[in-house]
């Protein structure tokens, strides 16, 4: 019998060399270690053994199962460790390019302008975007009938409560809690009721600028206002103002330049006049300064307004003011 367990031994070795797969090691195990298996088979014939000759077969027996229990889990081992794969590297492919973001082209216009008022010596003042009615329309002298206090140009929250048309009520805050002389533009977003098409959208950025103190004139908002299209624009251009209508102004005027991209020749961008329209502007109201606890007969004051939105359009030759809002790379990446 001993012989017998010496050749099952030699079996089990040989065969577990050919163990390649799950399947074939679980063929293994079911030939050799189960209860039926080869050595469970010759622990049967243990007990036609004589009585002196067990103990070295039990013993015998014990190391065979050891043996090729070993090599069982040995073999499974090797079987379900993760294949390894060499990595190869073609040195020859081109580097992968990594994107980086950069400042939205209407973020940079908007640090454009404030950085050339700031340079002017004025100051930044912001404000909420809810506002109320009080220092969106009735404080800029806008009356009760006027078209903008209508649901259909403005979005209202309650009654009193909307989303602020322009930034001027920052203005109004601001004229509240300080004395003159006041300096300072007012840049952030506005809301109103349209509909969004290539030359207008329901939210833009605006910047406004008020300036407050004893004998300020139209000629001082003029040349502010010159000064800031030539940095902006251009030193070569030609401007004009027009006179024009604004509750919260008297009197009021639009600033125009010369088209930049045809040079007042006449192009769809300005509609083949040559001109361009700008911002808006005029003296303070002197309802407005009495609203807002200023004494007009001391103290006058110009304020002016643009739409960021269609200051970058003008500038870069965008033709369609929702390009901006798309986020297409392939437009942005142009900036």
């Amino acid at each position: 019998m001993l012989d017998q367990i010496e050749q099952l031994r030699k079996n089990a070795e040989a065969e577990i060399s050919s163990v390649d797969s799950p399947a074939a090691l679980e063929a293994y195990r079911v030939k050799y270690l189960v209860r039926k298996g080869a050595i469970a088979e010759l622990f049967d014939k243990l007990k036609t053994v004589p009585p002196p000759e067990k103990p070295a077969l039990g013993k015998a027996l014990n190391e065979l199962r050891a043996r090729v229990q070993e090599l069982y889990d040995a073999r499974n081992a090797a079987l379900t460790a993760a294949p390894t794969r060499r990595v190869d590297t073609d040195l020859t492919l081109p580097g992968r390019r990594t994107f980086m973001g950069s400042r939205h082209p209407l973020m940079q216009t908007l640090d454009e302008v404030k950085s050339i008022f700031v340079g002017m010596g004025f100051g930044i003042a912001d404000g909420p975007e809810l506002e109320d009615d009080y220092h969106n329309f009735e404080a800029l002298n806008f009356p009760p009938d006027h078209p903008a206090r209508d649901m259909q140009d403005t979005f209202f929250i309650s009654s009193t409560a909307l989303l602020r048309t322009h930034t001027s009520p920052v203005q109004i805050r601001l004229m509240k809690a300080q004395r003159p002389p006041i300096r300072a533009i007012m840049p952030g977003r506005v809301f109103r009721n349209e509909a969004v098409s290539a030359r207008s959208l329901a939210g833009f950025y605006q910047v406004e600028g008020l300036f407050v103190d004893r004998g300020v004139s139209f000629a001082e908002l003029k040349g502010t206002l010159v000064a800031f299209a030539r940095q902006f624009y251009g030193r070569d251009i030609r401007y004009r103002f027009v006179p024009s209508f604004f509750p919260f102004t008297e009197p009021s005027a639009e600033m125009y330049i010369t088209c930049f991209l045809c040079k007042g020749k006449g192009c769809r961008m300005c509609k083949h006049s040559g001109w361009l329209e700008v911002l808006g502007c005029g003296m303070v109201d002197p309802n407005v300064f009495r609203n807002v606890g200023i004494d007009p007969e001391i103290y006058t004051g110009y304020a002016f307004g643009m739409g960021i939105d269609r200051t970058a359009a003008l500038r870069y030759g965008v033709d369609d003011l929702r390009l901006f809002y798309e986020n297409d790379v392939r437009f942005l990446r142009q900036f």
